[in-house]
């Protein structure tokens, strides 16, 4: 039999919204390799940590291959006839109003193009949201309110082409790192080039920044307001295009000059001095872009953040030209698709208004559809609590994991189990939220689904499959079209591949679209299977024999009824009090530069969590002094809601009186680390986005009898440890745990942690306290455990490659014991660039070389040379070697 040929398929990454464009290189043995595509104008070849391991997430570990009806396996039609009953059953008795999906920004446009029909024209509800109001829906409500419609008026050239970036509460080196990376070289380039960045915290974004400025929680609105007052004290504003192409100045500048620069300076914690610097900066500067992201968008005030950031661009004219403009750039690959569809409970196809009742007639006469949902659905926390309170009583979530990545998620899991019937469509049945499922029904994952996303610049790529879909798994728009069809609405979801959603989709946009829409993307409405197959990416709109427009507003020409843009009068309240009932912390909570939103995806990858192996805290060294916290001991982090165990990790980098949180780890990953679980469910007023960047929090030290660390050949079934993270790591999996109290045989404990049947070898130091398993099988180890009263000081790289070392089986069981190399063995140290796996030991040894720069460690060590978002932190060692510090602990989360 002849092996099948090598082939290359260009794809697109299913990360962030930076939306890089993949080449899946599928070799003859059927192995994957992955590379950025050079051709693409999201990356021009660049890729991240994430996108390079790519590869290494396809597996079929923990797939769900066969649906499944109260957990046992049945076909597709049992089980698409199952949730096309009740869901029309719910609707006969309850009325629409009574069933919801809660989607994905994972979800590919034809996807969410079919959902949202199917709940908005046919079952008559917009009760259809999804996991993008986590993220982006702020950003949304500004750009209507300004623009009349949703819409990212720049590009990606225009943060080369700018004299000046503004970076608002975005760690862009490792949230966007592709983009960092051209706003680095566009600097190392000009290096007139300023950039600014404001944030609370001290993130690795700041090696870039010339200024970095240490706003306070929730400090964005009174900053940029002030701006606004600065600008028109200072004649610096733009009176022609005001006046010509704006509205409802003379309003928004009554509110700005309501606060002067004592209550600035009070409001915001930044010096009067570093505020009248910037103000100048942004005054002088006429190619300016302002980026913004989830530090904006996530809070109750939200919207008024973008739209104060949006008018001060307004009053200077800077939007729509070359390297000038508000530039949000979103969290997942396709939330900007979401939003062309009408993903989202407030909105309507094709950009249309649900609002609208010319819309609403338009959308239906188009769909040919027996109804219309007539008013805005159940927004994401509206809707969960409308599953509580028994509202929603047949619930579909698709692709996303609520129980994880919700506000109050134990709540949220509450809901889930008491709905009546409950379906979840994702890759896997081991997710927090598919485990309180009545129906799985097992989806397409990334390479193995076709269709289409859009990134922040309004680009549109193809992401095409190279895999074989494995059992009975099956694309989205499938499934929902299938169930569908079941509800008695076959003639208008008979689709028989993604290029006939697309173009549907596409026809919708121009459909008695004369200019009042700015999303139009009719030159692809008659688009055939061969043309979608070949579809090269492209900026929307691009209407019927038109080009692509690259920056939209330059002719002055906005989407409000007047034609002009409005400017929004934005009140400036204080900061809540972080205070009260005894929790005098902030939380902040967001994503480490490495894994992916709940790691369903990253998860597999053992590089990925050489950085940061388990979940940790960040506080400042004072606070965790104030607090009695050691670094790199375990700290119980609490709100009024519930409580979680972390890892302290203590760094300046944090804001005193500010802790930070990653929302990566949960019930598959670790004991007690859900951090949504203490996030309260205050949402913005206006776009119903939830506020995750400042709740009140306390923390307290967690008194472990035992700490211990793990190098296992098997995945362990059952971690019986009062705190434990599981990782995987290079020939299995590494556990980082701790015991409130000591089991009465610790050798019985650590056999039930390795699991099978093992010869047993221990080593315990009685004046130290410490004590050590090495577990083997016929010669071989499968397990190494480190046991002490402190958290335990092991060189974590060291231990994982026992397992794997080509005389693992043969060398003295005592070298294994000892817990470090011996004196001709190296240790890597702590991963630092998890794109080559370079460790923090194998760095400073270049340093101490004679390497001075971060390119001269680059060239020694490939460290930093790929997507570049560890240069950062290897800059970080080069300067501890220049400046000696002092000894700091060892341990940390990544070690």
């Amino acid at each position: 039999m002849d092996m099948p040929s090598p082939r290359s398929i260009k794809t697109t990454c299913p990360y962030c919204g930076v939306g890089c464009g993949v080449i899946a290189e599928v070799q003859a043995g059927g192995d994957v390799r992955v590379r950025g595509d050079p051709d693409h104008p999201a990356n021009f070849g660049r890729l991240c940590s994430k996108g390079s391991s790519l590869a290494e997430t396809i597996g079929l570990e923990d797939r769900l291959l066969s649906p499944r009806v109260h957990g046992a396996p049945t076909d597709w039609n049992k089980a698409l006839d199952l949730v096309a009953g009740k869901f029309g059953q719910t609707i006969r008795e309850h009325g629409p109003d009574s069933v919801a999906f809660y989607v994905s920004g994972q979800f590919l446009t034809e996807d969410y193009y079919v959902a949202n029909k199917l709940m908005k024209g046919f079952i008559g509800s917009a009760n259809i949201d999804s996991n993008s109001r986590l993220c982006m829906a702020s950003s949304v409500a500004g750009h209507r309110r300004a623009f009349g419609s949703d819409t990212v008026p720049g590009c990606y050239e225009d943060l080369d082409l700018a004299d000046l970036v503004v970076l608002v509460g975005s760690n862009l080196a490792w949230c966007h790192p592709v983009l960092y990376q051209r706003i680095a070289a566009a600097k190392e380039r000009r290096p007139t080039m300023k950039v600014v960045l404001i944030d609370p915290r001290r993130t690795a974004t700041a090696d870039i920044a010339d200024m970095h400025l240490a706003i306070k929680p929730d400090g964005d609105v009174p900053l940029f307001v002030g701006l606004l007052r600065f600008l028109a004290r200072n004649r610096k504003l733009n009176k022609t295009y005001i006046r010509t192409r704006t509205s409802g100045f003379t309003e928004a500048l009554g509110a700005a000059d309501a606060i002067d620069l004592y209550a600035l300076v009070r409001l915001t914690g930044i010096s009067a001095t570093d505020l009248e610097r910037f103000f100048e900066l942004f005054a002088a500067t006429e190619r300016t872009v302002t980026v913004y992201s989830q530090g904006v968008n996530q809070s109750t005030t939200g919207t008024d953040k973008v739209n104060a950031i949006i008018n001060c661009h307004l009053a200077t004219g800077l939007i729509g030209r070359p390297g000038m403009g508000p530039f949000s750039v979103t969290g997942q690959p396709n939330a900007m698709g979401g939003r062309e569809v009408g993903g989202l409970a407030n909105m309507l196809a094709a950009h249309m208004a649900i609002e609208s009742a010319p819309d609403r007639e338009r959308v239906q006469r188009f769909w040919r559809s027996p109804r219309i949902a007539e008013k805005t659905g159940l927004k994401a926390v509206d809707m969960f609590r409308g599953v509580a309170d028994g509202r929603i009583k047949a619930l579909w979530i698709m692709a996303t994991n609520p129980v994880v990545s919700m506000p109050e998620a134990e709540n949220v899991a509450a809901a889930i189990r008491t709905c009546p019937f409950v379906v979840v469509s994702d890759i896997t049945a081991a997710t927090d939220t598919a485990r309180l499922a009545h129906v799985l029904l097992p989806a397409a994952a990334w390479g193995e689904k076709s269709g289409t996303v859009t990134n922040s610049e309004r680009c549109i790529s193809r992401q095409r499959s190279f895999l074989q879909t494995p059992g009975d798994a099956r694309p989205d728009w499938w499934i929902i079209s299938q169930v569908a069809c079941r509800m008695g609405h076959g003639a208008a979801f008979s689709y028989n591949d993604p290029a006939e959603i697309f173009a549907e989709h596409a026809a919708l946009s121009a459909f008695e679209n004369i200019g009042q829409r700015d999303f139009n993307i009719g030159s692809c409405a008659a688009i055939n299977y061969e043309q979608y197959e070949d579809l090269a990416p492209f900026q929307w709109p691009r209407p019927a024999n038109r080009q692509s427009v690259a920056r939209m507003f330059n002719d002055g020409r906005f989407h409000t009824l007047s034609g002009k843009a409005s400017f929004v009068p934005v009140q400036v309240a204080a900061p809540a009090a972080t205070n009260a009932m005894g929790f005098p912390l902030t939380l902040n909570t967001g994503r480490v530069r490495d894994h992916w939103h709940t790691m369903t995806r990253t998860g597999k990858s053992q590089r990925l969590s050489q950085h940061y192996g388990e979940p940790f805290i960040e506080i400042h060294p004072e606070d965790a002094a104030r607090f009695h916290i050691g670094d790199a001991e375990l700290v119980r982090v609490s709100t009024g809601l519930g409580a979680i165990l972390v890892r302290a990790l203590i760094t300046p980098r944090q804001q005193l009186g500010s802790i930070f949180v990653p929302m990566h780890w949960n019930d598959m990953f670790a004991s007690r680390a859900r951090v949504d679980v203490l996030v309260p469910s205050l949402t913005d007023p206006v776009s119903g986005q939830p506020a995750l960047k400042n709740i009140p929090a306390r923390v307290e030290r967690f008194t472990a009898a035992t700490y211990g660390f793990a190098v296992l050949r098997r995945k362990p079934s059952k971690i019986d440890a009062t705190y434990w993270a599981l990782a995987k790591c290079h020939g299995g999996w590494r556990v980082e745990l701790a015991l409130a109290a000591n089991p009465e045989d610790l050798s019985e404990f650590v056999l039930a942690l390795v699991g099978g049947t093992a010869d047993v070898i221990a080593y315990h130091d009685r004046q130290s306290g410490h004590t050590r398993f090495a577990c083997y099988e016929d010669g071989i180890p499968t397990g190494v455990v480190f046991l002490a009263p402190q958290p335990v000081a092991v060189s974590r790289e060291w231990a994982i490659s026992q397992l794997t070392h080509p005389d693992c089986g043969s060398r003295k069981r005592s070298t294994v014991l000892a817990g470090r190399p011996g004196s001709s063995a190296a240790d890597r140290g702590a991963t630092v660039c998890a794109c080559f796996a370079v460790g923090a030991n194998e760095i400073a040894a270049a340093v101490a070389s004679g390497c001075s720069t971060v390119a001269a460690v680059g060239t020694a060590t490939q460290a930093g040379t790929n997507c570049g978002s560890c240069r950062p932190e290897i800059r970080n060692i080069i300067e501890r070697a220049e400046r000696p510090t002092g000894p700091q602990a060892a341990l940390v989360a990544s070690s």
